[in-house]
């Protein structure tokens, strides 16, 4: 079942975490209005401009990801996904997107840090 929320979010999905030659952040990008509001686990982002300085890195480093649900209404959608980075082979997250008109004007990101401070400590011991 899909719902105008819902396709939005997953079409944003599917462009930032496609296959190496369907990963396509700037068509990522086209979803998000240009006066988003971003609630990270390090603070709020506001405006397209600052959520890709955020994404945008991460998108780089993503090897791989497996949506696990997905749900959405008129204006609000959820996602849940795993991914797979250069530095961590599993770290889950979760996306809550508010939308209107088209575009994806807050989003509120979920995700499990500890794999990434894991790596950063193996890193550093070595």
């Amino acid at each position: 079942m899909t719902s105008p929320a819902l396709d939005v979010a997953l079409s944003y999905h599917r462009a930032w975490t496609g296959s190496a030659l369907e990963k396509d952040f700037e068509k990522a990008m086209t979803y998000i209005a240009d006066d988003i509001v971003c609630h990270t686990p390090a603070g709020p982002l506001t405006g397209a401009e600052a959520f890709r300085g955020f994404m945008g890195p991460f998108t780089e480093i993503l090897t791989g990801s497996t949506l696990l649900s997905a749900f959405g209404d008129e204006t609000t959608a959820l996602l849940m996904y795993d991914t797979a980075t250069l530095p961590v082979a599993s770290a889950p997250g979760a996306e809550l997107v508010t939308v209107r008109e088209g575009k994806i004007v807050e989003l509120r990101i979920v995700f499990d840090r500890a794999p990434f401070d894991a790596a950063r400590a193996a890193v550093a011991g070595a």
